[in-house]
């Protein structure tokens, strides 16, 4: 058994999440501070998607190039890549926008910690409701035929 359906869950989940923060976030930011608020929420928005799928993307790639128990460390190695590759780029956007006129960081700011946290909270249910073996490879031995 694959965890592709599962990570097509938390994608899909994660596209609604990301929908209800754009609408919802973005109602909100234009009323506190007009366009600049607008744009922050859908950027806020943008940047947690991006995350979302930077983490689903690494995992996904890492269990194909990694699939047998000896490369397990270049398993880790993909997924701790693509934290690295989100940490850098979560810098580098914050600080290209930060003084930006046409942006509204408190709106930003909170986009941001609703997707993440969203998407966190996406990420426990989906994996709590899954049903994934843990030893599909496995394989019984043969019943003993005076067995009974």
């Amino acid at each position: 058994m694959s965890a592709i359906p599962i990570f097509r869950r938390i994608l899909i989940w994660g596209g609604y999440l990301a929908l209800a923060i754009a609408v919802i976030g973005g109602g909100i930011g234009f009323l506190v501070s007009n366009t600049p608020g607008l744009v922050s929420a859908l950027l806020g928005t943008g940047m947690s998607v991006l995350f979302m799928g930077i983490t689903a993307g690494s995992i996904l790639l890492a269990n194909k190039v990694a699939g047998d128990p000896p490369s397990l460390g270049v398993f880790f190695g993909i997924v701790t890549g693509g934290w690295l590759l989100k940490f850098v780029a979560f810098l580098v956007i914050v600080f290209s926008l930060k003084e930006q006129p046409w942006v509204d960081p408190t709106v930003l700011f909170v986009s941001i910690v609703a997707g993440v946290l969203g998407s966190l909270v996406i990420d426990l249910v989906v994996v709590a409701k899954s049903r994934l073996g843990y030893a599909s490879d496995a394989t019984l031995p043969a019943a003993h035929p005076d067995a009974d």
